[in-house]
Formats: structure tokens, C-alpha cells, sequence
């Protein structure tokens, strides 16, 4: 890696391929879903590669690489934890009718009414945090990037916005 931030193309290659296996098997032992390990070394890879310049040649190069491992990983079962409150088991499926109209009711349920009304009554910019992280299910730094807000501002802004949430769906009860 030293080499390799020297501008030593066929090093850093070299490198590469020979971390390859040990990062499928790394991930292999640490990822239940086989569908996803390739992806997780790929976003391994890119981290690597995005942050070769902050390994510091004077220590180990393995424990850097593990940490960015760990990242990354921890990385995919936040994003897979998003999608998956997300997503609603339903045991029957409801039935809907031919006409239009007569399915008018089942988009909307009190519910939602009561998030929504919450929702509403929150400060805009709480509004838009609790929007961008928890119902979009963007990241804080992509969230942040969106905003133009800092990571920090938008997760006291989702902070105080859950809290007040819960204030106003007590209420609403």
C-alpha cells in the first residue's frame, strides 16, 4: 500500500488482488446473504480505493483494512434496516374492486392521517430531516449533501423532531 500511494500502479493492482480473497472470505463469515457479499467487497474496494491515502505506512496495513471492512459491513445491515421498516408483511392480500372509486379508502388509513397531522406540525426543518432520514431512508451524509445542512444539524434536528413526535401523537390519542 505504501507503493501503491507512491504511484505504483502494478503494486496497488497487486495488492488488490491479492486482499481479494480474504475479503470475500471475511465478509462470507460475517454476512448471512450470499447475494449481497459481492457488492459489500465492491463498496470494500471503492473505500480502499477513496481512502488509500489516509494508511499510515509506519503501522500495520491489515488492522486499517479490517476497520474499513467492519465499516462497510456495518454499512450494509443499516441500509438493509432501513428497507426493511420500510416494508409491511401482509398474510391476505385485500381485495380491490374494478372501479377506481370504490378503492378511494384503501391507500389511506387513520394511521397515516395521524402520522401525516403529526408530521405537519412539526418545524419545517425537522420536517424535512425526519423526511430525508426516515421515510426516504436516506444516509445522514447523503441527506446532508441534499440539505446543504451539516450531519451533525440534521441528526439533533431528527432528535428533537422524534421527541416532539411523540409529544403530539400522545396527544393525539
Amino acid at each position: 500500500m505504501a507503493r501503491a500511494q507512491n504511484g505504483d500502479a502494478a503494486s496497488y493492482a497487486c495488492l488488490l488482488n491479492e486482499m481479494l480473497p480474504l475479503l470475500r472470505t471475511t465478509v462470507r463469515r460475517r454476512w448471512r446473504s450470499e447475494n449481497e457479499v459481492e457488492d459489500i467487497v465492491q463498496e470494500i474496494l471503492l473505500s480502499l480505493h477513496r481512502f488509500r491515502h489516509t494508511y499510515d505506512p509506519t503501522r500495520a496495513f491489515l488492522p486499517w483494512m479490517m476497520t474499513i471492512v467492519s465499516r462497510r459491513i456495518a454499512d450494509m445491515a443499516r441500509k438493509n434496516a432501513r428497507k426493511s421498516t420500510h416494508e409491511i408483511g401482509v398474510d391476505v392480500i385485500p381485495e380491490t374492486l374494478g372501479h377506481q372509486e370504490a378503492n378511494l379508502g384503501q391507500d389511506t388509513s387513520d394511521d397515516q392521517a395521524v402520522l401525516h397531522y403529526a408530521l405537519d406540525r412539526l418545524p419545517r426543518g425537522q420536517r424535512r430531516a425526519v423526511e430525508m432520514i426516515k421515510i426516504e431512508g436516506l444516509s445522514f451524509r447523503e441527506a446532508s449533501m441534499r440539505s446543504q445542512k451539516s450531519e451533525t444539524a440534521l441528526r439533533v434536528a431528527v432528535h428533537r423532531a422524534i421527541k416532539a413526535l411523540r409529544t403530539i401523537l400522545k396527544k393525539a390519542t
